[in-house]
């Protein structure tokens, strides 16, 4: 992504540790997001990232550790804090009997905004988000995408330099999503850091200048989604051969190929892995074709951030 970084830190957590009823939810989590850009927070289910969202909003407290937002202690100075935070969460909050220019007007009255500076507010947002004349009807007639869409309308509608997302295109559908990351991408664009929560690992491969994964309360990764795709060596080679009695000669020249990890036969399709798909391809289509064996078809596909996370949270410790 080619958006601005800023020097300066959003967001600083250091060594955040949670306990309920003597069970760790957290467990010493450490986090810094850049101003200006936007991290990705990825977990299983029961990771703690809900936990984390909620400490940073001054929703919870944590048992140790610290949260800065812009440099500003969250326990300490909470009103403070809160006051340069917008948060939008796993399901809307509005209100489905008011309009969508209702619910944003009475957020900005909440957020201290007199009725002239919250009409046009309101206003503006709806028509940044493409909600100028749904806004004159009632949020119950919304689909769950607009439904999203005016809640993050109503987490910026201060202009917060700090966004907190928690699974906010959680149960859309795939164009629904598509849309929501546009706004994201033109909120980063503005200036606004993002810590965003998310399963969908495209999501966090599409929006996030970095990542950082906990499984257990505990980081167990944090770099680039290009970093932590990298860490995972092993790459997918697919052939599809002319003709099937060649297969198990096929499988052969591969296995004593250099780097080939492991190599499958079904039928006319060999499948193996290997550290480096590309050269490893054309290695391969040359040794065949050396053995007199014609390949009809052929790919190779590099690790996803989807298998760097199922390899993560399956290797960590739980518990």
């Amino acid at each position: 992504m080619s958006l601005s970084v800023a020097e300066t830190n959003a967001i600083e957590v250091a060594d955040l540790r949670m306990s309920y009823r003597g069970v760790d939810a957290l467990k010493g989590i450490d986090l810094v997001v850049p101003a200006g850009t936007v991290m990705g927070l990825l977990g299983p289910n029961g990771a703690g990232k809900t936990t984390t969202v909620k400490i940073i909003a001054t929703l919870l407290s944590p048992t140790s550790g610290s949260v800065h937002i812009n440099g500003i202690d969250a326990r300490t100075h909470a009103h403070q804090v809160r006051s340069l935070i917008g948060l939008s969460g796993q399901h809307a909050v509005v209100d489905d009997n008011l309009t969508g220019h209702e619910n944003l007007v009475m957020i900005a009255r909440l957020s201290g905004l007199g009725r002239t500076q919250a009409t046009r507010r309101s206003r503006e947002l709806l028509e940044q988000f493409n909600l100028a004349t749904a806004g004159k009807r009632r949020v119950a007639t919304y689909s769950g995408g607009m439904r999203r869409r005016i809640d993050l309308a109503g987490a910026i509608i201060i202009r917060p330099p700090v966004l907190l997302l928690d699974e906010p295109t959680a149960s859309l559908d795939p164009i629904s999503r598509t849309e929501l990351w546009s706004e994201i991408k033109a909120l980063v664009h503005d200036g606004t850091s993002v810590l965003l929560t998310t399963q969908y690992l495209e999501e966090a491969d599409q929006l996030a200048h970095a990542v950082t994964v906990i499984v257990g309360g505990e980081v167990v990764a944090r770099g680039t989604p290009a970093d932590l795709k990298s860490t995972l060596r092993t790459a997918q080679v697919r052939l599809l051969l002319t003709r099937a009695d060649d297969a198990q000669s096929a499988s052969e020249v591969i296995t004593r190929m250099d780097g080939v990890q492991s190599v499958d036969v079904d039928d006319l399709v060999i499948t193996y892995s290997t550290n480096d798909a590309g050269r490893s391809l054309t290695r391969a289509i040359g040794a065949l074709a050396r053995a007199g064996i014609d390949v009809a078809d052929s790919s190779a596909s590099e690790p996803t951030l989807d298998d760097v996370f199922v390899s993560l949270a399956g290797s960590a410790p739980r518990g």
